[in-house]
């Protein structure tokens, strides 16, 4: 599965990648769509630890979905991806986009 950054990337979201989501995120079975839409329309962009994009989207008042994934120069990969409630921490993160 493959959608576009608001870098105009392309990012790829591969079945091995996929089967680890779903292993340490179950309550993701069936998001597939939506994990690729947060890249492509995220509320916000922010900056990880190490190189990596966070695409943030608020999929219900108070809760986020957040997929983190890399860039290279003209490719890129989706590395996990999960929800989170915890805006305090999200908020602390530098933000790239918009």
């Amino acid at each position: 599965m493959i959608t576009q950054s608001v870098n105009l990337v392309r990012i790829r979201l591969t079945d091995e990648r996929w089967s680890h989501i779903l292993t340490e995120h179950g309550e993701l079975l069936g998001w597939n769509e939506r994990v690729l839409q947060t890249i492509a329309h995220p509320d916000r962009v922010l900056a990880g630890g190490a190189g990596e994009l966070l695409a943030v989207r608020e999929v219900e008042t108070g809760k986020w979905l957040i997929v983190v994934y890399k860039e290279m120069e003209d490719d890129g990969f989706i590395i996990t991806a999960f929800l989170t409630r915890r805006a305090a921490s999200l908020n602390r993160r530098q933000q790239l986009w918009p």
